[in-house]
């Protein structure tokens, strides 16, 4: 039987500045622990603090910029464009343009404050 999905919750996020996640597969919305999807509004000069996941992240940008910088490179991700980060490698996103950024995260498996790892 299919789960049905009506909408998501919304989870507080890291960073310098209000960034909105909407969970709608996950450990917070439907208790899911394989796999989490949520969809990402960025402001202007939002900054996440740098992360080591123990998760892959795979990343769909919609709308505006995602910055994605890890240690040996900066990627800037626009609308229709898309990245895959790896666990275990540091990671640090970010929105450097005026417009922000919407974009669709998907953690295999599910994102989890134990297993971000962010820094201090």
């Amino acid at each position: 039987m299919p789960t049905f999905i009506k909408s998501p919750s919304v989870i507080e996020a890291a960073g310098n500045k209000p960034k909105i996640i909407k969970e709608f597969i996950g450990r917070v919305n439907s208790k899911t622990e394989t796999l989490s999807v949520a969809k990402m509004e960025s402001p202007f000069g939002w900054v996440e603090p740098g992360q080591t996941p123990e998760f892959d992240e795979y990343t769909l940008v919609l709308k505006g910029m995602l910055q994605v910088t890890t240690k040996d490179q900066t990627v800037n991700v626009h609308a229709g464009e898309a990245i895959i980060t790896h666990k275990g490698e540091w990671v640090q996103y970010s929105t450097p343009e005026p417009e922000g950024a919407e974009y669709i995260a998907i953690c295999l498996p599910a994102f989890s404050m134990d297993t971000v790892h962010r820094d201090e």
